[in-house]
């Protein structure tokens, strides 16, 4: 297909996505999935190289940007909070996913284990996008559902580290030069901003951008995904953008009109409605092994912790999406021998059903409005927090 038929082709669908999104209030994140899930049933959509590219970009800029919303009084007014969830939102649902794929669909030992990385995920990027769209992301319940994704994805990326890497020695540079630059990087950036002042040409973006793609590239070569230490980024710079909010402001613009449409146009344009009618048991047991573990793991822990109902089901609910560590574990797996292709559509499918289904009941039923976007605890515990 000539380069500007696919541009328009793919341009043309982030479009009526936007459009569907504000018509019927849904997220553009979710909508832009439905639109590629349509488009990649219907005909035959091209997904070349720039697509890929702008795709994977898209997922690392918008990871990123996530991260810097992670404040760090805000982690440690909630690190408590944040750190159980995270915990509970990941080990729930690996070992459930991991039990029901090998005792119930026969999927061999490292499959199963594959099975239950994948679907031990939240969705930064569905998670994220929507924060955005609703204005959560500034509030306190936005934070803490933001840092407590962070932590479950940590665990994630850990678990699939511990037990499929090769500890190469590009793995340990990865890991050496990652811990010894991220103190680093908050007086750096600083330094920089003040240095280069707004200038037209943009050299803080370029900054960014650079930093990332070196970031990713270690990250690669070392077995890990481009992901994780942009996630990291994000975090240790969040206080430092506090003071450049007009930077992220214009980074996250272009992030969403230009690059994030890629990622979930090409997430749903992947899905094969044939595939999911022929495996429509393994599908749904699965989605019903995540979902079952999220909610009867997150949903009493965050009442133990003192989140009001609204707050805590909506928390549960977005904790139980998954999409960009789903996806990227599932494919780990796929180029990596450990499971069949057959077995990563099931996965897939069941990754793309969970960033769609949870998200659409939080926001339909329990998104925090009003003076519950900031005071989200019960009163004896919103009353310990202000006495600290």
């Amino acid at each position: 297909m000539a380069l500007w038929e696919s541009a328009c082709i793919w341009f043309g669908l982030a479009f009526a996505a936007s459009l569907v999104s504000r018509k019927i209030g849904l997220s553009v994140a979710l909508v832009e999935l439905l639109v590629g899930i349509a488009a990649g049933n219907s005909f035959r959509l091209e997904i070349t190289g720039w697509v890929t590219f702008l795709a994977a970009v898209g997922a690392v800029v918008l990871t990123f940007l996530a991260g810097a919303e992670l404040e760090s009084k805000v982690l440690k007014l909630y690190w408590k909070e944040s750190l159980i969830l995270g915990v509970v939102g990941f080990s729930a649902p690996f070992g459930l996913a991991w039990a029901v794929a090998q005792l119930f669909l026969g999927w061999d030992l490292r499959a199963s284990q594959l099975a239950g990385i994948a679907l031990s995920t939240t969705s930064v990027a569905v998670v994220y996008a929507v924060m955005v769209e609703t204005g959560l992301n500034e509030t306190p319940i936005g934070k803490l559902v933001l840092a407590a994704c962070f932590v479950n994805d940590l665990g994630t990326v850990i678990m699939l580290g511990l037990i499929f890497t090769h500890f190469s020695g590009w793995f340990y540079a990865f890991a050496g030069i990652t811990i010894l630059a991220l103190p680093f990087l908050p007086a750096a950036t600083r330094w920089l901003l003040k240095k280069v002042n707004s200038h037209p040409s943009e050299p803080e973006v370029r900054y960014l951008l650079l930093l990332l793609f070196g970031a990713g590239l270690l990250a690669s070569k070392g077995g890990s995904e481009a992901v994780l230490p942009a996630y990291l980024i994000g975090m240790v710079l969040a206080d430092t953008f506090l003071q450049s909010k007009e930077l992220v402001r214009r980074l996250r613009a272009s992030t969403f009109a230009f690059l994030t449409p890629f990622y979930f146009l090409k997430a749903g344009s992947l899905v094969s409605l044939k595939a999911v009618w022929a495996s429509i048991g393994a599908v749904l047991l699965l989605f019903a092994a995540k979902s079952a573990a999220k909610f009867f793991g997150l949903w009493p822990s965050g009442g133990l912790l003192g989140l009001k109902p609204r707050a805590n089901f909506y928390n549960t609910f977005m904790m139980s999406t998954g999409l960009t560590f789903g996806t990227i574990s599932s494919l780990y797996g796929l180029n990596h021998g450990i499971i069949t292709r057959a077995q990563y559509s099931i996965l897939v499918v069941v990754v793309i059903m969970t960033a769609i289904i949870p998200t659409l009941i939080a926001q339909a039923f329990f998104e925090p409005k009003g003076e519950e976007r900031n005071n989200f605890l019960r009163a004896g515990k919103a009353t310990e927090r202000r006495r600290r």
